[in-house]
């Protein structure tokens, strides 16, 4: 096993802004796994489970999205971006990996929004036969339509409206007890999606079914945001796929865990991580 623990702080230049990736390096690695934030979600709240990665000889890189974390500027009125922005640094963040992790299997790790690019960015590959990844683990990631979250929908389509009112008038959502400081245009097709149970670029989500990756989705006792009927919603798109579903529960966990914490306490779902992104 490594014992690798520390990480290399990494940047990104893109279109005004500093976008930061974090490396944790185990050298002679095979496997390695690039972890995609769940939204105002810091790459540093990772920082366990890619120890604990590292640690079962796993390589891990861990972004910073635009805006959080390491990654300046924070959004602003002139932050335009969205989700397809988000999918170009993804794209350039693996671009700018590839001649690491030549020979390596690697898996995409998608946590929430981070599930959202990761498949965007899967299904841009797909159309031009491109694949620099190997696999697919949805972590806590579904669509969040309203209409399937029964009697707390309504909710969840007043919070979506109030959220893309809210960065319009203001020019960015200032981050109200949810999701962190976003720019208004990642509200708006988050927004979308909880309006429609589709994303923005519809172009993209049809081609969702054109992926052909293994992929393991994992749902989280105690996910008040991600439920799995919007997990099912989500891999449901990937028709084209191989899908594995996992639930990760308290007991497995060792501690109550939830739609983000599960990342606090990750070691009874390392096993099935591991095995995962090793093919078996």
């Amino acid at each position: 096993m490594s014992r690798v623990t520390h990480y290399d702080r990494e940047e990104l230049h893109r279109d005004g802004n500093i976008v930061v990736y974090h490396r944790y390096r185990a050298p002679q690695a095979d496997t390695a796994l690039v972890v995609l934030p769940a939204m105002g979600v810091p790459a540093g709240y990772y920082g366990r489970l890619a120890k604990q990665l590292v640690a079962e000889g796993h390589d891990v890189t861990v972004l910073d999205w635009r805006g959080t974390g390491d990654s300046s500027p924070p959004a602003t009125r002139r932050s335009l971006y969205g989700y397809l922005d988000l999918v170009d640094d993804a794209e350039v963040l693996m671009s700018r990996l590839a001649p690491e992790l030549t020979g390596s299997t690697v898996t995409l790790l998608g946590h929430s929004l981070g599930g959202h690019i990761a498949g965007l960015l899967l299904a841009r590959w797909s159309r031009i036969g491109h694949h620099p990844a190997d696999r697919l683990c949805l972590v806590a990631c579904g669509v969040p339509y309203h209409r399937l979250y029964g009697g707390r929908g309504i909710g969840v389509y007043a919070l979506a409206a109030g959220m893309r009112l809210t960065a319009a008038a203001v020019g960015h959502w200032p981050g109200y007890g949810f999701a962190g400081r976003q720019s208004r245009g990642v509200v708006r097709d988050w927004a979308h999606t909880v309006r429609t149970g589709y994303f923005n670029d519809r172009e993209l989500d049809t081609a969702i079914a054109e992926v052909k990756l293994p992929i393991l989705a994992v749902t989280v006792d105690g996910d008040q945001f991600t439920p799995p009927v919007t997990t099912r919603h989500l891999t449901a798109k990937f028709s084209g796929a191989d899908i594995t579903e996992v639930h990760y529960s308290h007991s497995a966990a060792g501690a109550d865990v939830d739609h983000f914490t599960w990342a606090r306490h990750p070691q009874g779902l390392l096993p099935t991580l591991s095995a995962f992104a090793r093919g078996r």
